[in-house]
């Protein structure tokens, strides 16, 4: 089952990196080949690397944590 993704903002991509006191190139990377970027991509166009996706997943003990991840080309 795939977590689910969302693009964000420039506004809320800039708000997470102040939030947690880190830069772009801190956050884990996903590739544009990435199929969950497929799929976001066919839902609100090309995008483009730099670009920062907020991944929901689910968890036994928590019941959801947020991960971010820096689009990046291969």
């Amino acid at each position: 089952m795939v977590p689910e993704h969302h693009l964000l903002g420039d506004e809320e991509a800039q708000k997470v990196l102040e939030d947690h006191k880190i830069t772009m190139d801190q956050l884990p990377k996903i590739h544009r080949s990435d199929a969950a970027i497929k799929v976001l991509e066919n839902i609100h166009g090309p995008i483009d690397e730099g670009r920062i996706v907020k991944i929901v997943r689910k968890s036994e003990t928590a019941e959801s944590f947020v991960v971010y991840r820096l689009v990046i080309r291969r």
